[in-house]
């Protein structure tokens, strides 16, 4: 299977934006890393708060040197719905995520099963990319639930920045 791996070269990732900008990975230079959190999309509870307590803590990762912006594979009309609905206004928030990009990044795919949800949709994932574009850190579930604790993950990225702490996992 293959799946981005640490101390490779990230796949491809493109999307637009809600402010109208396209976003390219491989256009990102933050000073430490970028920051991609892939959500399921208006349907999840758990994503909005998720996505909520990122925008909260968006200043601490900032200060850190490390960019965020989160996308679904939901239309642009279902992520300004949850952009206003969830109050995201500050965060980063792209949309149309393909199920080819969402396959690069071996990301689940679900069929929706209740009302509100859209026909197929990624499960979550986190996604750490260092500034020479190489992965560093991925965390990919099956479901909503499990992901990553975003508050001792800024803690994480003191500890890594700080110690020199190399990215785990590369052997293929």
């Amino acid at each position: 299977m293959n799946r981005p791996t640490p101390k490779h070269t990230a796949p491809d990732l493109q999307f637009p934006l809600l402010d109208g900008n396209q976003w390219n990975l491989a256009d990102q230079k933050p000073d430490n890393f970028t920051l991609v959190v892939f959500y399921r999309g208006l349907h999840c509870p758990l994503c909005k708060k998720y996505l909520q307590q990122l925008q909260e803590l968006q200043p601490e990762f900032e200060q850190r040197g490390v960019n965020i912006v989160a996308v679904s594979m939901d239309t642009e009309k279902r992520a300004r719905l949850s952009r206003q609905n969830w109050e995201l206004s500050n965060l980063t928030l792209g949309y149309g995520l393909t199920e080819k990009s969402a396959r690069d990044w071996a990301l689940y795919l679900s069929s929706g099963v209740k009302d509100g949800e859209p026909s197929e949709f990624s499960e979550p994932g986190l996604f750490l990319i260092d500034n020479s574009n190489q992965v560093y850190y991925s965390a990919i579930n099956s479901n909503p639930w499990g992901r990553p604790y975003l508050p001792s993950f800024v803690k994480a990225v003191d500890y890594i920045v700080q110690s020199g702490y190399p990215a785990r996992g590369e052997m293929l």
